[in-house]
């Protein structure tokens, strides 16, 4: 089993293309990414070493049935967490949002995956700089820093290469055994 397993929840498929993207970056040391509706809550737990991502939708909800989706999601998985024992787990999470759009909940999903993890026992890394970014709330906040890697796929696509390679760099030698 590969040391780091990727997990995602996605409306678009963007998301989806993210995982596989960082996926591809980190080798043979991560799992194929898995849509977080399509697991089950033994295979998630297996892994020490875990990589999340999101999109966030409407009024920064989590995908999943409630917001339109057509299999479960986030909104699902999150709460069979609600017993679980998540000391020993490291997390990175990163997130995607329309800063745009929705300027007051832009990856509103970061902060709350990363929040029900680190309520659980999880450690999470690969805070982010919010600077670049043109927002007015978000979840994901904690002072200057995201909770994880923010991605704009729609207003800020050609930056996105970069900032994953940059936050992988951040993140590898914590993902190191």
């Amino acid at each position: 089993m590969a040391r780091i397993g990727i997990f995602f929840g996605t409306d678009t498929g963007r998301t989806r293309l993210v995982a596989k993207q960082i996926a591809k970056k980190l080798g043979d040391a991560a799992a194929a990414p898995v849509n977080i509706g399509r697991t089950t809550l033994d295979d998630f737990l297996a892994c020490e070493l875990l990589i999340l991502g999101s999109s966030t939708l409407g009024a920064g909800e989590l995908p999943g049935l409630s917001t339109g989706l057509s299999q479960p999601s986030w909104e699902e998985f999150l709460p069979q967490l609600a017993t679980a024992d998540l000391a020993g787990k490291v997390v990175a999470i990163f997130g995607l949002g329309d800063q745009k759009k929705y300027p007051d909940e832009f990856v509103d999903a970061i902060g709350i995956i990363h929040d029900a993890l680190v309520a659980r026992g999880a450690r999470a890394i690969g805070y982010w700089p919010t600077a670049g970014y043109q927002f007015a709330a978000s979840q994901a906040v904690d002072g200057e820093h995201f909770l994880g890697l923010a991605l704009d796929q729609i207003n800020q696509p050609l930056l996105s290469e970069e900032r994953i390679d940059r936050w992988l760099a951040q993140i590898r030698p914590e993902l190191q055994p």
